[in-house]
């Protein structure tokens, strides 16, 4: 059996940014086309993901195209079109979660379903596994235990997110956007309700808590957990941020590019997915880039706060604790060295206040503006002026090692080159006299391979010719401008020898007759058009109520469903105590609470049971 293949899957905004990702480390890109994307600002041309699609596969890296929204019966037509668009251009994958892409008529590109299809229960998902789904980008609330049971049960791949912004609801669950403001996160138009701030009642009406981002939650970094991932059976992970900055890809890419590189070297069994070899500029670390603080979310249950309830914008990295505190002025004792420039930020009673450094004299720091700064305040850097400059030379590498081979013989030379994966070109110089090889000169105009992918691991010369008998006059070298033609011509037909040689997995077509697990589907099922609900039928499915953003009343209804609990946030959970089992017998339902922003209120409903929070329209 072969080496199993670990994926490092990057966001692609567009066409540059889905290079730079590949460049800086990417085994695979996940793009939107121009329709249908859960990101709606984040859309693409077809001939722009054609062009990503080449670049990718020369580094044997994918292409996954993301058309992940619900679709409404006017869209299926141009859904349809746009799948086979897609293969067609080259795209790896289709990431999908409207069930209509499991009835309509499709190309042979393989199907995966994206985090908003829910993938969080084992019998929907087997199900879907027999229906032909062959990846399931698992929900974010999992943890480690619960992955491992759905790899034992499961064949496909397995792919979860390992850092970025957390959706606080299940994704695909969450309805309260298109609930206030006709925007729905199911059609890539989330207005971000959760990143506001809220008041925390009571069931009588006494305010809890007052003025808190109380749903907006910290950022995911589980780059500690990347082995204890493989072992449970993820062979992707998923970095978000399609809409974050260029920086903010090269930084997060390369950071684990690294650090899955040292398991993998650790790991005989471990391979990587794509090819190539990278030289990085700048050393990659995650809290230079925009994070909310981090959180590894319920990977191994329920722990500490997950979310920031003083802001949504960005920490940035931790520096140190003010003190001496003086109008402009305040001394920061840190390891990092700050510039002119830097943007710093600490928490104040209410909000996150941020301002620019004027001036840095030893500890002492003076700020742009006067700051109230509390001695021992927390200072952040949310803007670093000297690593963004940094990462801007974009210096890093990605190359793919060749060997050259010279073979002359008595009428003729053989220039050859070959990757390290089977892929070969070959250039022939026919002579009527014997040829100088200058072994020298050679080596060291074939080694000039600059401004391409490749780089030279070796260079074999054989000369075979017969030279004993012939005169001096009649041996003629080789001009430097001959060899650098024959150079830049094999490598030429190398690149294009690779981008033939590439391989596409195809979909096969898989007619079961398997049963869907419920026989009644409700709004939260997202069945927005006939296809989806001619799937769910044939299914063995009876009854099926439209999608949310289908219904002429939708008051009443639960807009959130969430692992996010403001019980235990508050320590008023019955069941624990901030990670400690309470002496408190789990209720079945613990009292209602409310959360207020202005005149919009929402009732909260807690399933101890299960562990979740509802958050129920009113």
């Amino acid at each position: 059996m072969g080496k199993k293949k670990i994926e490092l899957l990057s966001p692609a905004k567009n066409l540059e940014f889905g290079k730079t990702a590949i460049r800086y480390g990417a085994d695979a890109v996940y793009v939107a086309g121009p329709l249908f994307g859960a990101r709606k600002q984040a859309g693409n041309s077809i001939s722009d993901i054609e062009e990503l699609a080449i670049f990718a596969h020369k580094f044997d890296a994918k292409v996954y195209a993301a058309v992940n929204t619900i679709l409404f019966e006017n869209e299926l037509d141009d859904a349809r079109k746009l799948a086979f668009q897609l293969y067609e251009v080259g795209c790896d994958a289709l990431i999908m979660q409207d069930m209509s892409f499991l009835q309509m008529e499709m190309p042979p590109i393989p199907l995966f379903a994206s985090t908003q299809a829910h993938n969080y229960e084992i019998s929907r998902m087997s199900f879907l596994e027999a229906c032909g789904i062959s990846r399931f980008i698992l929900a974010r609330e999992l943890s480690l235990s619960q992955i491992g049971q759905i790899r034992n049960e499961l064949k496909a791949e397995l792919e979860f997110f390992v850092h970025g912004a957390l959706c606080v609801c299940f994704s695909g669950k969450c309805y309260i956007s298109h609930f206030e403001k006709g925007r729905s996160g199911n059609r890539g138009e989330c207005s971000q309700l959760c990143r506001l701030k809220y008041d925390l009642l009571d069931d009588k009406g006494k305010v809890l808590q007052k003025d808190k981002y109380l749903l907006s939650t910290k950022d995911l970094n589980l780059s500690e957990y990347l082995e204890k991932l493989l072992n449970a059976g993820i062979t992707s992970f998923k970095i978000e941020g399609r809409l974050k900055d260029l920086n903010y890809v090269k930084n997060i890419t390369a950071f684990y590019r690294k650090k899955i590189d040292e398991l993998l070297a650790r790991d005989n069994d471990l391979e990587r997915s794509s090819n190539g070899k990278h030289y990085f500029h700048f050393e990659p670390l995650p809290d230079r880039s925009f994070n909310r603080g981090f959180t590894d979310y319920f990977i191994e249950g329920r722990n500490e706060s997950v979310i920031n309830p003083q802001s949504p914008k960005s920490n940035g990295q931790f520096l140190g604790y003010a003190q001496n505190c003086t109008g402009k002025q305040f001394e920061l004792e840190t390891s990092e060295e700050i510039h002119a420039g830097d943007g710093l930020c600490f928490a104040g009673d209410a909000d996150l206040n941020g301002f620019f450094v004027n001036k840095i004299d030893g500890k002492i720091i003076t700020a742009n503006k006067i700051v109230e700064i509390k001695d021992g305040a927390m200072i952040y850097r949310n803007q670093d002026i000297a690593f963004e400059k940094l990462l801007e030379q974009d210096l890093t590498e990605r190359k793919l090692q060749i060997d050259f081979e010279i073979l002359a013989e008595n009428n003729k030379i053989v220039f050859s080159a070959k990757d390290k994966h089977g892929n070969s070109a070959e250039e022939v110089l026919f002579q009527t006299i014997a040829i100088e090889l200058d072994e020298n000169i050679l080596k060291n105009q074939f080694s000039k391979t600059g401004g391409t992918i490749f780089e030279v691991d070796n260079i074999v010369i054989i000369n075979n010719q017969n030279t004993a008998t012939g005169q001096l006059d009649e041996i003629i070298s080789l001009k430097k401008s001959v060899i650098n033609s024959i150079r830049r011509t094999l490598i030429e037909k190398l690149e294009n020898q690779i981008s033939i040689n590439y391989i596409r997995q195809k979909r096969k077509n898989i007619l079961q007759n398997v049963i869907y697990p419920k026989q009644t589907l409700d709004y939260s099922d997202n069945v927005s058009n006939s296809q989806a609900e001619k799937f769910y039928l044939q299914h063995g499915v009876r009854e099926i109520e439209n999608a949310f953003e289908l219904l002429d009343d939708n008051k009443g209804l639960v807009v959130m469903t969430t692992k996010h609990c403001l019980k235990h946030e508050i320590g008023d959970c019955p069941r624990l105590s901030f990670g400690m089992e309470s002496t408190v017998k789990a209720a079945d339902n613990a009292k209602s609470m409310y959360l207020q922003n202005g005149k919009r209120k929402y009732k909260l409903e807690f399933n101890c049971s299960e562990c979740v929070m509802k958050v129920k329209s009113i």
